[in-house]
């Protein structure tokens, strides 16, 4: 499995939100000035992000957009969830592609392990703590 520039790019949008949350509802261009990002691509992201409701938008002069809940409310997991979907290492692991064999493969269990795995690490991080940890780094994430 690899998380796509769809997924990581949501996550440094979600985390600038995070950080900017202070100064009301943040512009998708200061974002993609921060960040490093095509405004276009960011445009694209941010409304996968609104549909899901984890993020809400205000019109005019002073608009943009926030966060909908605390960031010690959101985990990566959720977000990586609205952009990339499955997290699953298989496509036999997801829900419309389950296994007919699943219970007789033991290669099966050893990918439900490495989902097993994955979602507890993007589960147990939350936005919150990424943005603490952002505060004692000069520069937001590794672009690219």
């Amino acid at each position: 499995m690899k998380i796509s520039t769809k997924g990581r790019y949501a996550l440094r949008l979600m985390l600038d939100l995070a950080m900017y949350a202070d100064d009301g509802c943040v512009s998708v261009k200061s974002i993609a000035t921060r960040q490093g990002i095509s405004e276009k691509y960011l445009e694209q992201i941010i409304k996968l992000l609104s549909a899901a409701g984890l993020v809400e938008s205000t019109r005019g002069k002073q608009g943009g957009y926030k966060l909908t809940r605390a960031p010690e409310n959101y985990t990566v997991g959720e977000i990586l969830r609205v952009t990339e979907g499955s997290l699953a290492p298989v496509s036999c692991l997801e829900e419309e592609h389950l296994c007919e064999n699943r219970d007789d493969c033991v290669t099966y269990e050893i990918w439900q392990n490495v989902l097993d795995a994955i979602n507890d690490v993007v589960d147990s991080i939350t936005l919150a703590y990424l943005a603490e940890r952002q505060k004692n780094k000069k520069t937001c994430c590794n672009k690219g």
